[in-house]
């Protein structure tokens, strides 16, 4: 007995080394600064300079900041918009590949739909930026070239347009990954739901909205919780093309986080907005595993 609980001890013990690296380096480089940042959240200070506390000053600061409600509207729009994107276009570019005969052809879409992933989001920005919205760039000249000149703007300057240009970059929104999440989520239905299915004659669209939308709610809601946390502390789209302008009419909290710490020397209200962020992921990280019911949750309660 005391052998056998010995060789469990020794058995256990190789296997919390194996992952004492890597929770030293998630210590290291997530909790560490994570902690960091909230402490400094508390002071006035500059980069290489010397803190002063000032208790939550930051914190009243920023909640009467002008660019609080701009860019807290801007974020939600954005990331509402992307939660949206998400869940319809990807899942229904699965659906599609999901339902091809050939399982040929299914393995050579979705190789193609991942080489775009290469391709640096930040090349992406620019390619939007500079061919597609500018000025002489693809959408105005094909509204010239439809007669449709009037109907001409300058695309990311307009505030009446900005936030909506920058959502409709990566447009047709099949992303590689996403549409493999979704496809392994299809893929795992099993073939006795699909011949049920069939046999109640639900069939094409009805089938997919009252069948396979249900079985892949797991998936949705994986894709919704990263929309989610993408959308509130994303700002490189921004601070590439647009840089919060014109105005505020762009700006998100993220991006005035980035310039209050790197270009302003604010780094103690940096550190307060990103923690203001963080309580907001969070809540709703939790609202969305709380009430937001995937198909095993589903399966459970019935």
């Amino acid at each position: 007995m005391k052998q056998s609980r010995l060789q469990t001890i020794v058995r256990n013990s190789a296997c919390y080394a194996l992952v004492a690296p890597t929770f030293a380096l998630l210590a290291v480089f997530c909790l560490v600064p994570f902690v960091w940042a909230f402490a400094a959240s508390f002071y006035r200070y500059e980069i290489g300079g010397e803190a002063t506390w000032i208790g939550i000053a930051n914190y009243q600061e920023y909640l009467s900041d002008p660019t609080l409600l701009p860019s807290f509207y801007n974020m939600f729009i954005l990331t509402f918009i992307g939660v949206v994107i998400t869940i319809v276009f990807p899942l229904g570019t699965a659906k599609l590949i999901f339902s091809l005969s050939s399982e040929k052809a299914r393995y050579i879409y979705r190789i193609l739909f991942l080489i775009p992933i290469v391709v640096p989001g930040v090349a992406v920005m620019m390619i939007w930026g500079g061919m597609i919205y500018s000025d002489s760039g693809l959408v105005n000249e094909t509204l010239r070239l439809i007669g449709q000149e009037d109907l001409t703007r300058g695309w990311l300057s307009n505030p009446d347009t900005v936030l909506y240009a920058v959502s409709c970059i990566g447009f047709p929104f099949a992303s590689g990954v996403n549409i493999l999440i979704y496809y392994a989520g299809l893929a795992s239905i099993p073939d006795s739901v699909h011949e049920a299915a069939q046999l109640d004659g639900a069939t094409g669209f009805r089938k997919f909205m009252l069948i396979d939308v249900p079985l892949v709610l797991s998936q949705i809601k994986l894709m919704v919780i990263l929309t989610i946390i993408g959308g509130v502390q994303g700002f490189q789209g921004m601070f590439i093309l647009t840089r919060g302008g014109p105005g505020f009419r762009s700006m998100v909290p993220g991006l005035w986080m980035y310039f209050n710490a790197f270009s302003f020397q604010r780094m103690g209200y940096a550190c307060a907005i990103g923690v203001f962020l963080f309580v907001i992921i969070l809540a709703l990280t939790i609202v969305n595993l709380k009430y937001f019911k995937s198909s095993e949750d589903l399966q459970a309660a019935k």
